[in-house]
């Protein structure tokens, strides 16, 4: 034992680097899921060469268009995200579902519960978690 802490004390204490070839990296980056940068649907896998493909479609392409120029337009920085009131207003009831779904597993958490109360906590949560992911897997509304 002592004589693997002084071999292991011995060893030399530089970093192994690891490069990673230009192409790896390049593949990496590919076999990650890319998205539309207007509807957000999957792009299909790019076989060729060049850039990749940003929009997956003319349509797409032409609608993010309109956007970056109605707000340049207006004036409002290109990060600014407009909503309708409708569309806000059912956000915050999915946050607050959400919210209320947490705070009623700690609270459960907090006491004995059973294994059919912890389940039942538990499905409510994961129920109020998904309604939020189907916001991004929503499409934009075109117009």
């Amino acid at each position: 034992m002592v004589a693997e802490q002084v071999a292991a004390h011995d060893a030399p204490a530089s970093p192994v680097v690891k490069t990673v070839p230009r192409r790896s990296r390049r593949r990496q980056a590919d076999a990650e899921e890319r998205r539309c940068g207007w509807c957000r649907n999957v792009l299909p896998a790019q076989e060729s060469v060049g850039r990749p493909r940003l929009y997956c479609g003319q349509a797409c392409r032409q609608r993010a268009y309109e956007q970056r120029s109605a707000t340049a337009k207006a004036g409002l920085s290109p990060d600014v995200v407009l909503v309708t009131r409708t569309e806000l207003d059912g956000l915050q009831d999915r946050l607050f579902q959400l919210r209320c779904a947490l705070e009623d597993v700690q609270t459960l958490l907090t006491e004995k519960p059973t294994k059919a109360e912890l389940e039942r906590a538990l499905t409510e949560l994961v129920r109020s978690t998904g309604r939020l992911d189907k916001l991004w897997l929503s499409g934009r509304a075109a117009g």
